[in-house]
């Protein structure tokens, strides 16, 4: 549920820089893994942990990291609830935001196993009423994030003022059915909840019962999840979280949101021992058959051949050479990490009721310790002025103005209404932030001319388009 102005926010010097795109994509040359006892790695992840509730802060974390079959980190940290403060566990329920996706994602290939849905028919076969305005959009696409169609959380004011009303599905689907696809479905990747919220309709209407009934009967008690629940805000639900918000003094409670508005994209509540649990038994072969999972974890394939680094509900990339499985999520007064490295078999959940938290800035940390892997520094090149002034402009993406400026012989860019922060020149086209080296920028050139770039970080591939051209 994050939209790019978060994903790029960064902080004012008293405080910290923040993103909340799911999994960094930071590509470091491999070490040898170091001999570490058990007893020491424990110390380092637990150091880890408490370092970031202390220093970001977090008003809570709660923390789980499996390998093979040793649990090296099953640990809460800060309180639940500041107002009547109570510690957070591993079993305390925290919303999940966007790891729901994968939920989702593994329903429908259930669904597609027994022949009730086919990946590649239209989605107005099952939800006649959606207009899709000429464009052929398929189940795959939506899975995918490569329909187009307009994520009903980019639509600024227009979706925000309505955040606390429980809309209709109906009312759901006029926020965004008719606004202008972003481009031909297949053609590129662009994150999108309005693709998850029709495949929870289509999961309802082609089951028969409700998107959270569905799932409590076909993966949460079959799989003993017995704390992960579709996150009703009337119910009542022993040890949930409070959701918080980081200001300059403290935290503020987060602003409240209506749960029929993430539904199928961002809906769920867990927690670290149930997503644990989740983890094995999705790559074990208990949701779905190997082949339904290898689809959710293999590169989607565009229509001009490129390849995504996003599955099914799942994004797919790279950390020190060791491939990883993971995905973010971020709502309000929460956030939300859970990544899988099959060749190590390490397994690492973070969930904080802190809203904007990088929790995989966390992960990535912890994982290099498991992996005995250490990152290679980012380069910082000299360019040349009159190379600089190439990318200087302004640079569309979507929903958001990026300019890019020189200052002090070093280029830099800015969201519109954030902070600047300065661009390491890594060779060729690509650069990184520095406030957080898991953002990059891959500029294109056309003969002399810079004219667009994208923003990446992990699953997330965002294009932005040079002005004028």
């Amino acid at each position: 549920m994050e939209d790019l102005a978060r994903a790029m926010k960064v902080r004012s010097p008293h405080r910290v820089a923040v993103t909340a795109l799911a999994g960094g994509l930071f590509l470091a040359s491999p070490v040898a893994a170091q001999s570490d006892d058990r007893g020491t790695m424990a110390q380092r992840i637990d150091s880890i942990a408490r370092a970031a509730v202390a220093g970001v802060p977090l008003s809570g974390l709660a923390l789980a990291v499996v390998r093979g079959e040793d649990t090296l980190a099953l640990v809460g940290l800060g309180n639940a609830n500041l107002e009547w403060p109570a510690p957070v566990t591993p079993e305390t329920v925290f919303r999940i935001g966007s790891l729901t996706k994968q939920f989702t994602a593994a329903a429908i290939l259930q669904l597609a196993e027994q022949g009730q849905v086919d990946l590649d028919a239209e989605v107005t076969r099952y939800v006649p009423e959606f207009d899709a305005q000429g464009h052929r959009v398929t189940l795959r696409h939506l899975l995918s994030h490569t329909s187009g169609i307009t994520s009903y959380t980019s639509l600024g004011e227009r979706w925000r003022t309505r955040v606390r009303a429980d809309l209709t599905q109906t009312e759901m689907l006029d926020l965004f059915q008719h606004e202008p696809f972003e481009f031909e479905p297949g053609d590129r990747f662009q994150y999108s909840n309005s693709g998850y919220f029709l495949l929870g309709m289509i999961i309802e209407r082609v089951s028969g019962t409700t998107y959270g009934g569905y799932l409590a009967a076909n993966i949460f008690a079959p799989l003993g999840m017995r704390d992960t629940r579709y996150c009703d805000t009337r119910a009542t639900v022993a040890r949930r979280a409070e959701g918080y918000v980081r200001v300059q003094d403290g935290f503020v409670n987060d602003e409240p949101i209506s749960m029929t508005q993430p539904f199928a994209a961002g809906a769920l509540c867990s927690t670290a021992r149930d997503l644990l649990t989740w983890e094995r038994a999705l790559h074990g072969g208990r949701v779905v058959s190997s082949a339904s999972y290898g689809q959710m974890v293999s590169p989607f394939v565009l229509n001009d051949g490129s390849l995504t680094e996003y599955g099914f509900g799942l994004a797919i990339s790279e950390l020190d050479a060791y491939r990883v499985v993971n995905h973010s999520g971020g709502i309000n007064g929460f956030s939300s990490h859970l990544s899988y490295f099959p060749d190590a078999d390490l397994t690492i959940v973070a969930l904080s009721n802190t809203e904007g938290a990088s929790l995989w800035n966390v992960a990535r940390d912890i994982a290099r310790t498991a992996l005995g892997t250490m990152p290679a520094e980012p380069e910082d090149r000299t360019l040349p002025p009159e190379q600089r002034e190439r990318y200087v402009g302004n640079y569309d993406a979507a929903n958001a103005n990026i300019r890019v400026f020189t200052e002090n012989d070093h280029l830099w860019a800015q969201i519109t209404g954030q902070a600047p922060f300065r661009l390491l020149y890594q060779g060729g086209q690509r650069f990184v932030a520095e406030f957080d080296h898991s953002i990059e920028l891959r500029f294109v050139a056309r003969g002399r001319h810079v004219v667009e770039f994208s923003l990446v970080q992990g699953n997330r591939v965002r294009r932005a388009l040079r002005v004028p051209f």
